[in-house]
């Protein structure tokens, strides 16, 4: 009897173990290599939505301030006449352009909004993160204007402040918009994408 048992195998031996238990093994095999994904991914969508909130907090911030402080008031020098804040309202798009179509920059914007939200989900970069956090609060900011601000909703004037000589009056939310396109260019130079991977053509 003890020499049959030692030829088929008990059900103690790997041989003998069957699917049942193999089936456990391989999946603790893959989990090392999946688990740390998730716990990246939710880091990377961490970041971007604080540099959001931190570039939209400012830019709420600094707009409240020019509007209680500042407007109707004769500009404030801060670099000679090289750089002063004089607070105007802006209808058109970022460092005064295109006055005529608030409407559509007010789209534009809100549709900026959704496609970084969806992006979001398949982030890894943390440049990326930082990049499209920038954007999304600068958008956020004078989005924020567009709906709350006189003429009326969806048509409101944004608030500038940073008048810099020879050079269009803007805000932090322009500043912040324009600093995440720069990093997004350098970032596709470098063939970085938002998942994490690195290309070269």
């Amino acid at each position: 009897m003890a020499e049959a048992e030692r030829i088929i195998g008990t059900p103690d031996t790997p041989d003998a173990a069957g699917d049942g238990q193999e089936r456990p093994e391989a999946e603790q095999e893959r989990t090392p290599e999946q688990a740390p994904e998730r716990p990246r991914a939710k880091r990377r969508v961490a970041v971007l939505f604080a540099v959001a909130v931190v570039a939209y907090l400012l830019d709420l911030g600094s707009k409240m301030l020019v509007v209680a402080k500042l407007e109707h008031h004769e500009p404030i020098e801060i670099i000679g006449d090289w750089l002063r804040l004089a607070a105007i309202r802006n209808a058109g798009a970022a460092f005064g352009f295109g006055e005529a179509f608030t409407i559509i920059f007010t789209v534009i914007a809100a549709a900026v909004i959704v496609v970084i939200a969806r992006l979001a989900r398949k982030l890894r970069s943390l440049p990326w993160a930082i990049a499209l956090g920038l954007l999304l609060g600068g958008a956020l900011g004078n989005l924020t204007d567009r709906i709350f601000r006189a003429p009326g909703v969806f048509e409101g004037a944004v608030v500038d402040f940073i008048a810099p000589k020879h050079f269009a009056v803007f805000n932090l939310a322009d500043s912040a918009i324009v600093c995440g396109g720069i990093l997004i260019v350098i970032l596709s130079f470098r063939g970085l994408d938002p998942d994490g991977t690195v290309h070269k053509d």
